[in-house]
């Protein structure tokens, strides 16, 4: 039997580039399929540092005219991943993040880039490389979205096509632009209506996506849940709960051989779930790193995270003072939201060698991150999977999370009956408020004094399987199920 063939369209994949965890999540997850018979090739945008890691590339299409510029298509492989790659320089060769330019502002012209990825993924579906056309278009946020649509309209009258996928890593991004450009897009006049595009009175480039595409999933099934209400749908709850018959949840995983303690080179000293007085060595980097001190009686407790209200950080700031008071450390890594980020400085400075931040993206110091901390704090108001909490499970960081989204469904509070069951994994707060927050603080400081008690919770969080097995077979079984629909 051939493989089924998918086509993955993404705006980011590690390791070629990565601004959070759609990056992960589009990198991961092909080769987690490969052993499913399933032959996922990935679709992206050639961004700068895109097109320097791409050897024995192999233009296979040209275009004169592709949204206001030349382009061609490349096909490569990289970094283990089957690539095409939408080479268009006046669209993607410039300086700057690939949604953002350098001072934060969002490129002017985000809807003809992200416009014409879609539409070659359409291009593709419908084979414009010949007999290797997919047989499923997989669509991840808003920035391909627009693929199913520009199948049902712009090619409505092609006898094959693939089964459509878009899949909401985060519900809050959405891609909202002038209806004006509806032209430009190249999308017709009945696009723009209540069942297309049309998004109070903008071109909504998701919510044509949800609209449109055959499946709906997102990255954990509570959020799945959550997104159809009004508070965690972001105006799109209405057609999400039309359309809940087609909408489902499937946890992220990790990639375990990247995440993996017992191997990872940015860690001072590697261990696993037997040697976890290892662990120490790395806590020693972790604090010196960060300039805290070496001798505080609490829990040394990380955040890897933007920096945002979403993410909760002003809840951290307002928590502060308990984590303090319990003898623990604050170590942040990250960056985002400037007046967040000048108080954490001002509480660094006014803590010092009890709380410290870095500010900025590095991979290799989050590893350090994960095997020093005594705990991954997660405090986000809504949060679709989350990778933070999965990473500190798989290197014994306990998690401390709100209940809410894939937070809520990967973590086993250490609630007393759970203690006493031998389940627990991590710890839970509700509602996602100070309060709740400073009691959780204080439940885990409190237990991570009974250092047996915590060394159990830190040993079946690494037992955990957070892999891609799992949801790589639940992807594989949606693929199947499609395809034989069509």
């Amino acid at each position: 039997m051939s493989a089924l063939r998918v086509l993955s369209v993404a705006s980011e994949v590690f390791p070629l580039i990565k601004t959070g965890g759609l990056a992960d999540v589009a990198g991961a997850l092909p080769g987690a399929l490969a052993p499913l018979g399933i032959a996922v090739t990935t679709l992206l945008p050639g961004y700068p540092p895109v097109m320097d890691r791409l050897p024995g590339a192999k233009v296979v299409h040209r275009w004169q005219d592709l949204f206001g510029g030349p382009a061609a298509l490349v096909s490569a492989e990289a970094t283990g991943l089957a690539l095409l790659v939408l080479d268009a320089p006046h669209l993607y060769r410039r300086s700057g993040g690939p949604y953002q330019d350098a001072h934060g502002a969002d490129w002017t012209d985000n809807a003809q880039r992200f416009a014409a990825l879609a539409f070659v993924a359409a291009e593709l579906g419908i084979g414009l490389l010949g007999d290797t056309a997919p047989d499923i278009l997989h669509a991840h946020d808003w920035q391909a979205a627009l693929a199913p649509v520009y199948l049902h309209f712009a090619r409505a009258d092609q006898p094959r096509r693939p089964a459509t996928i878009v899949t909401i890593h985060n519900i809050a991004f959405q891609g909202q632009f002038p209806a004006g450009l509806l032209e430009t897009l190249r999308l017709p006049p009945e696009a723009f209506t209540i069942e297309g595009v049309e998004y109070y009175g903008q071109i909504g480039f998701l919510k044509g996506g949800l609209a449109l595409a055959d499946r709906i999933t997102t990255v954990s099934q509570t959020y799945a849940i959550e997104i159809q209400g009004s508070e965690m749908g972001m105006g799109l709850e209405g057609l999400l709960h039309h359309r809940s018959e087609v909408l489902s949840g499937i946890l992220n995983g990790v990639d375990t051989e990247i995440w993996n303690p017992a191997t990872d080179r940015h860690l001072v000293a590697q261990y696993d779930a037997q040697r976890l007085d290892d662990r120490q060595g790395n806590r020693a980097a972790l604090q010196k790193r960060f300039g805290l001190a070496a001798d505080a009686p609490g829990p040394l407790v990380a955040v890897v995270s933007r920096l945002s209200w979403q993410k909760g950080m002003d809840l951290l700031l307002a928590a502060l003072p308990r984590l303090i008071a319990d003898g623990g450390q604050l170590a942040l890594l990250g960056a985002g939201d400037a007046a967040l980020q000048a108080e954490f400085a001002a509480a660094a400075t006014r803590h010092p060698g009890q709380v410290a931040a870095v500010f900025g993206y590095d991979e290799a110091l989050s590893h350090l991150v994960q095997g020093g901390a005594d705990m991954i704090l997660v405090p986000s108001r809504f949060e679709p999977c989350g990778l933070t909490q999965l990473y500190g499970l798989r290197y014994g960081a306990v998690p401390l999370v709100a209940r809410v989204g894939g937070l809520a469904d990967t973590i086993i509070d250490a609630n007393d009956a759970a203690l006493a069951a031998g389940v627990a994994t991590g710890f839970q707060f509700a509602p996602v408020a100070v309060h709740a927050l400073e009691a959780a603080l204080t439940r885990a400081a409190r237990v991570y004094r009974d250092k047996a008690t915590w060394r159990a919770l830190q040993q079946r969080g690494m037992a955990s399987d957070v892999s891609w097995r799992r949801p790589a077979r639940q992807y594989a079984e949606l693929y199947r199920s499609l395809a034989e629909r069509r």
